[in-house]
């Protein structure tokens, strides 16, 4: 799942299973953890960490992981009567070749990168329970560090019926200073 040109490591975390991708020689990395298909790392070229993750975070279901970047489905804040932000940041994903879709960017020689995929239907979830899904997700970290993450929906009913979702990327961001930090008019740009 890795470009020759990068590393790609396997390790077990007690969260589960987790990739390591990596650019030498820049020294950028990433880390996916299969528990919620969530980037938990993502270090520049000094090795600095560009992402928080709760020194309290619980690695374990039926816990999401509070830090990284967090993936909110089928919901996102208050939306029905789900559990708050989803279900897909409390379930395991499953590594899979996702070469042939092609809707997804395709990597480089020189990325790394991973594809995950979560089907796994929850229990106990109202107006869930007849949705079938694939929800897609390739993790790309290019050789100047960038991380790319790219996700798709697969509504895959029998029925053929549509169902509504909302989806988000809840990044937690590592801020050395606080104090020190300003918000602006985004818009302005």
């Amino acid at each position: 799942m890795a470009a020759p040109s990068a590393e790609y490591n396997i390790r077990f975390l007690k969260g589960g299973t987790y990739y390591l991708l990596r650019q030498p020689p820049g020294g950028y990395s990433a880390e996916v953890l299969c528990y919620g298909g969530q980037v938990l790392s993502w270090k520049n070229q000094r090795g600095e960490e560009l992402l928080f993750v709760s020194e309290k975070a619980i690695y374990q279901r039926p816990h999401p992981i509070r830090g990284g970047i967090p993936i909110c489905f089928p919901k996102f804040y208050d939306y029905g009567c789900l559990e708050g932000n989803g279900f897909a940041r409390t379930r395991m994903w499953n590594a899979e070749n996702l070469m042939d879709v092609t809707d997804f960017p395709y990597p480089t020689p020189d990325n790394a990168y991973v594809d995950l995929i979560l089907d796994e239907m929850p229990d106990g979830f109202p107006n869930w329970t007849k949705h079938r899904f694939e929800l897609r997700l390739r993790v790309i970290l290019g050789p100047t560090g960038d991380l790319t993450m790219t996700s798709r929906v697969k509504n895959i009913n029998t029925n053929g019926k549509p169902f509504s979702f909302k989806f988000s990327y809840h990044t937690y961001f590592s801020v050395s200073n606080i104090s020190a930090t300003r918000i602006g008019k985004w818009w302005i740009i």
